[in-house]
């Protein structure tokens, strides 16, 4: 096989997400699937792609069966994975010589990147490096908290070049959890929506005093049923994303029927900070109205969490 093509064939094996690399080699059909199954599509890509540019040798590809790969890569709108870690390098070093990047390939089509900070007079501290997840043919990117904040500008100057995209913007949502920031952001904590039947739990919670009187009982069990409605309409029955906090600012004007006063007089509008915590914040939150804490529905500022994918609020008055 000639030079060009294996080479050919090389960058085009590389451009092919791990998770898509066996569907597209079946879709072009040109190396069986026996001589397929002898290959360890779990070592590292660059082994794997020394691999099958080997199987093509000894197959003798052509030109013809090199284009028609690159064909079926098109088809399929991949991502040039390699050509993103390029790119972002490069960017950063540009800017910043003292700077240090290591990349992971995972699954997903993500890119784990490592990022130990310098300055132009110090080399990279590596006790303080920053992590970033980027989901390729995606807009979204997670990343770790920054030490060098002056560095936030460049780092979202050299995701957005890399990434082909026109700008990026912060979303007011943080966790420790990378697998529920992407449930909230890819819309995948309610995909597997289960139907709940709501008596057993009342069967079981519900102790039946044979001296209560009947209607109370009665009450109840109707009173228990709509809350345990409503908060699985609200909530799903599924297993919450897990976030920690939800921070909301408030900034509004004293309003009073009565005229006069220190702070109707007060043309600055109050401003107050509310923090709900918890280890699994959505969970206590969705057990909240079960448990008799509070009223069902709970304030749509606290259910919209997921579904606006914050959990940051800034309220004003209108």
């Amino acid at each position: 096989m000639d030079e060009t093509v294996a080479e050919f064939i090389k960058r085009t094996i590389l451009k092919i997400p791990m998770t898509e690399m066996m569907t597209i080699l079946k879709a072009w059909d040109f190396l069986p699937e026996n001589q397929l199954q002898t290959v360890n599509f779990r070592q590292r890509k660059e082994s794997l792609v020394q691999d099958l540019v080997l199987l093509c040798e000894n197959k003798r590809a052509s030109l013809r069966d090199a284009a028609l790969l690159d064909i079926i890569c098109e088809d399929v709108d991949l991502f040039d994975m390699e050509q993103f870690k390029s790119s972002f390098e490069k960017i950063l070093r540009r800017a910043l010589k003292n700077v240090t990047v290591s990349f992971r390939d995972s699954e997903e089509n993500a890119v784990w990147i490592r990022i130990a900070w310098g300055t132009q007079y110090r080399k990279p501290n590596q006790y303080k490096p920053v992590f970033v997840v980027y989901y390729s043919q995606t807009p979204y990117v997670f990343t770790s908290f920054c030490h060098l904040k002056s560095n936030t500008p460049l780092l979202s100057q050299a995701l957005t070049v890399a990434s082909n995209h026109h700008k990026i913007v912060k979303m007011d949502l943080r966790s420790r959890y990378l697998d529920s920031l992407k449930a909230i952001v890819f819309k995948q904590y309610n995909q597997k929506f289960e139907t709940h039947n709501s008596t057993m739990p009342l069967q079981e919670n519900l102790e039946l005093d044979m001296h209560m009187d009947s209607r109370i009982i009665h009450e109840n069990r109707i009173e228990k049923e709509r809350v345990q409605r409503v908060t699985q309409e609200t909530f799903g029955d599924y297993p919450q994303p897990r976030l920690e906090f939800a921070q909301y600012k408030l900034e509004t004007k004293f309003k009073s029927d009565f005229h006069g006063g220190i702070l109707a007089e007060r043309k600055e509008p109050l401003r107050c900070l509310i923090k709900f915590s918890s280890p699994h914040l959505l969970e206590a939150l969705k057990s909240l109205a079960p448990a008799g804490i509070a009223d069902a529905p709970l304030s749509p500022l606290l259910t919209c969490i997921p579904n606006k994918g914050m959990n940051y609020f800034k309220i004003r008055d209108k």
